[in-house]
């Protein structure tokens, strides 16, 4: 019998879980966003203020909701992860500000965990919240939290119940390093959205700060790429025009650091991987966010976006001489494949620059493994790295496909893959030995009966035992939604 088919004996007896667990992320979401919303409100506006009334008033019925589905509601931080009635809240672009900011507040109280009990109204709501604020002040910040369980005693608020934060269960270090991407990679996202939407309007996009953005992912993969990386799997399907850029630039630069470019060649390479689909900010935005495959007109226009590219490239160097001539050709190259049989068709003969060979590869694998407004449907990632390596019509630099599969082992970094002991695990990073590719390391995310785990184990499948043998080997691949599993909540 087959991994995949051993592992599908435990699906039935959990089809009920996925629906109430997706009811509590959309619920959950909503009550820390509402929560989020009334602190704010509460921050610059009196009490008495309608702006204040009106967010209290959607934060309890917020909570109202799922007190009403669950009959319970139970807040807890473990590390920078939120849950709910214990359902891992899922961090999204949209929800980053209210996750960072309630678990900062919670963390400067000492707070790990609320239980809300019913009865909660808009009067409890404004106490917690504003003693919240008030206690975060405080100068004894190891009194912070028993201070302010007293004041709400003191008040007569007892349909809340505080818990003190717990310990961290990963390693400080890794801890560090992964708060360390998501601020890169959430700052990088915000740059993308930033400089397209200028170009898009005709405004001169800030260079300064996008170069910034580049240097930061320059360090983050010179430093420690892996939780980078993994945050290439947060995909929005909405904010797709400013991820694509943004792991497009991941990938590039690392790609360029195994082909043994130097720093400020790597800051080049991904200031014109963040560039290289600018050409589409001159094309409908209709066109852009069509729901349906494009017409062979619209496919004719979408063709046209490299060429419009160096035109609105060309502008920005002229108006600061600060963007690099090669961000241009770039531009042009992404899609011209190899041997320059691809679009636009070039005049005369040419060869192909090494950075728009790296761009080219980076920016097959992100599109091919990201969903489209016209393609709801994803490739394996996997599959799209044999397609990449073993067909000739993609048009691909062999050496600069080689380098990648070396940055991304065989099965990539969020790859869904069973092993032979019928555990289901998530490839975490790339293989640690080159020759062994793979075997990388993958966070064990079920057991044999395909009972979900988090966060999982870490496991390096590169290691032996003590006769030599490797105690687990991948023996398949398999799709996140057949079983539940959403990758990216392993990253953040």
């Amino acid at each position: 019998m087959s991994g995949v088919g051993q592992v599908d004996r435990a699906a039935p007896g959990r089809e009920a879980a996925p629906a109430a667990d997706a009811f509590m992320r959309r619920a959950g979401k909503s009550f820390v966003a509402s929560l989020y919303g009334a602190l704010r409100a509460l921050k610059l506006y009196p009490v008495e203020n309608v702006a204040v009334q009106k967010a209290v008033g959607d934060l309890a019925a917020a909570a109202d909701a799922v007190l009403a589905r669950d009959g319970e509601l139970t807040t807890r931080a473990s590390g920078d992860v939120l849950f709910v009635n214990d359902v891992r809240l899922r961090l999204e672009l949209d929800s980053y500000a209210a996750f960072g900011h309630v678990l900062g507040l919670w963390r400067s109280c000492g707070v790990g965990r609320l239980r809300v009990e019913p009865g909660a109204g808009t009067r409890e709501w404004l106490t917690l919240l504003a003693l919240l604020q008030r206690v975060a002040q405080a100068t004894d910040e190891e009194a912070r939290f028993l201070d302010l369980c007293a004041r709400l005693t003191a008040a007569g608020v007892r349909c809340f119940e505080l818990g003190p934060a717990t310990e961290e269960v990963t390693e400080p270090d890794e801890e560090e390093a992964k708060a360390a991407s998501k601020r890169v990679y959430s700052q990088s996202v915000a740059v993308a959205r930033d400089v397209l939407q200028s170009a898009r309007a005709g405004r001169m996009p800030s260079l300064r700060r996008l170069k910034r953005a580049v240097q930061g992912i320059v360090d983050q993969i010179l430093s420690d790429e892996t939780p980078l990386m993994g945050l290439t799997t947060l995909r929005d399907f909405d904010e797709y025009t400013f991820t694509h850029s943004v792991n497009v630039g991941i990938f590039s630069v690392a790609i360029g650091k195994r082909l043994g470019l130097t720093k400020l060649q790597l800051y080049d390479l991904g200031l014109a991987a963040f560039l290289h689909d600018i050409g589409k900010t001159r094309l409908p935005w209709e066109l852009i966010n069509k729901r349906e495959p494009p017409t062979d007109q619209e496919w004719a226009l979408l063709r046209a976006h490299p060429w419009l590219g160096v035109l609105a490239l060309f502008g920005v160097h002229q108006a600061t001489q600060e963007l690099p001539l090669r961000a241009m050709r770039v531009a042009f190259e992404h899609h011209l494949k190899i041997d320059a049989t691809g679009y636009p068709r070039p005049i005369r003969e040419r060869t192909i620059g090494l950075y728009s060979r790296i761009v080219a590869a980076a920016d097959g694998f992100d599109a091919a493994t990201s969903q489209r407004t016209y393609r709801p449907d994803t490739y394996h990632p996997a599959e799209v790295l044999r397609m990449m390596r073993d067909e000739t019509r993609f048009g691909l630099d062999q050496v600069v496909v080689k380098a990648l599969v070396n940055t991304l082992g065989i099965y990539p970094v969020g790859t869904l893959v069973v092993l032979d002991s019928y555990e289901l695990a998530i490839v975490h990073a790339a293989p640690r030995d080159p020759e062994l590719l793979s075997r990388p390391v993958v966070r064990v995310v079920s057991d044999d009966r395909g009972n979900t785990l988090f966060p999982g184990t870490l496991l390096d499948l590169s290691e032996r035992d003590a006769t030599g043998a490797f105690p687990r080997t991948v023996i398949n691949t398999a799709e996140p939604d057949r079983y539940g599993i959403r990758v990216s909540d392993y990253f953040v």
